[in-house]
């Protein structure tokens, strides 16, 4: 399957022609609220849709709440505990998954996304794309995206340090860490220029990943036993340790999103690891920088004791519909998801994300992407981010690991030791 999987970032994923259904329509008002998180671009086409849809719904209002990333899980978390979830939503799946778990996300409707039977959507993805959404007999969401994370270079701020950017960009951990103390600006204690910082919260995509190149793994084979080989945890807390204020003081979860100001380029971010839709956003925020030539793709470091090689985690974005709204609002929810999901070539050239279908197969489209090339590497050389019923809960334990050591001043061996008993104790009453 993973030899399939390999082929996503190396093709145009277009999804199936979609059949716009215009028959009969319910004569009840429906209201969809409809949450997803920040994107200037995919906006810019879901605003489009939206009123497409509408124009041939006239009995259906779409109600839109964007939020970050980050707020979008919050927002989420904290609607459905209170029983007032949205209609539609998708977030990572790592952090979708728990939602499914608990009985909160309806199966597709696979007529209302323009499909005529469940194999018929099976055989349009990618072998593998649906596995994170499939329990049973049932598949409980579609694909937004498909997305994984390599470094972008700001080419004018290793030039304005000395810094040579095609030769001096740091290949190891080791070199990441020696390449920004080179970079870093401060005033007093406070950094107003960082060479790079961390993706912070994300640790099941980008940090994990580090752990696994020195021979460490969240869980053992079974799934019995957690934070496995304490070696290597500790070794990565030790580096995550000296990055922070306690230690040379280069990055830290208190300064603002790196991806958030690398668009800017204003001289105070150099390196930031993100994805292929960040060159979208690029053009959109700042469009002289992404004519200029002056940023580039490189890929995701590794240590230089590396046991393993391994890039960052990929994941997707799933649209998945909540469980709790009636059947007619249930249907007209995947019926929009599906109009949506109809316009994948759209998608990919003016957002630059991927929805891994296997229509129209072999497109230039991705290969006149700059640096795309950087991103099918890197994906072969990661895997899928970790997903469960607890995926949620393990993220926290690692921020609070991290932030342990980086803010609080806490030894790389108590915060290995901690973070072990928790997420142990989490698997252990499952």
């Amino acid at each position: 399957m993973k030899k399939v999987l390999l082929t996503v970032l190396a093709i145009l994923l277009i999804a199936p022609t979609f059949v716009f259904a215009q028959g009969e329509k319910e004569d009840e008002n429906i209201t969809i609220e409809f949450w997803t998180h920040e994107d200037a671009n995919r906006q810019k086409l879901e605003e489009r849709y939206i009123a497409e849809f509408i124009e041939t719904h006239p009995n259906v209002t779409v109600n839109v709440t964007r939020q970050s990333s980050t707020k979008m899980i919050e927002l989420v978390q904290t609607a459905f505990a209170a029983g007032q979830g949205p209609t539609i939503f998708n977030l990572s799946i790592n952090d979708e998954y728990p939602f499914m778990d608990a009985g909160l996300v309806a199966p597709i409707d696979y007529e209302a996304v323009g499909y005529g039977s469940k194999a018929e959507l099976v055989d349009a993805y990618v072998d593998g794309m649906l596995d994170p959404v499939t329990v049973g007999s049932d598949i409980y969401g579609l694909p937004l995206e498909l997305t994984n994370w390599s470094l972008f270079i700001n080419k004018n701020v290793f030039k304005d340090a000395g810094l040579d950017p095609e030769t001096d960009y740091p290949k190891t951990w080791e070199e990441m860490l020696e390449v920004s103390k080179k970079l870093v600006l401060r005033d007093g204690d406070i950094l107003t220029r960082r060479g790079f910082d961390f993706r912070y919260p994300y640790y099941l995509e980008s940090m994990v990943p580090m752990v696994e190149q020195l021979g460490g793994a969240l869980f053992n084979e079974d799934g019995t036993e957690a934070i496995i080989g304490e070696d290597a945890w500790v070794s990565w807390l030790s580096y995550m340790k000296n990055w922070g204020p306690n230690g040379e003081n280069l990055g830290s979860p208190t300064y603002k999103n790196a991806r958030k100001l690398f668009n800017s380029n204003n001289n105070d971010i150099a390196m930031a690891m993100t994805g292929l839709y960040q060159e979208a956003r690029i053009n959109n925020d700042n469009p002289d920088f992404y004519n200029s030539e002056e940023w580039m793709v490189v890929p995701f470091p590794t240590f230089e004791n590396a046991v393993k090689d391994v890039a960052a985690c990929y994941y997707g974005h799933y649209y998945m519909v909540n469980s709790e709204e009636n059947e007619a609002t249930q249907k007209a929810a995947w019926e929009l998801i599906g109009y949506m999901l109809s316009h994948g070539e759209e998608y990919l050239t003016n957002v630059n994300i991927i929805q891994p279908t296997k229509a129209l197969m072999n497109s230039e489209a991705y290969h006149n992407m700059p640096f795309s090339d950087v991103f099918t590497t890197d994906f072969e050389r990661g895997h899928v981010v970790y997903f469960g019923a607890n995926s949620t809960e393990i993220q926290n334990l690692l921020r609070n690991a991290v932030e342990s050591v980086m803010l609080q001043d806490e030894s790389p061996e108590k915060a290995y030791l901690n973070l072990k008993a928790s997420v142990q104790e989490l698997i252990d009453e499952e």
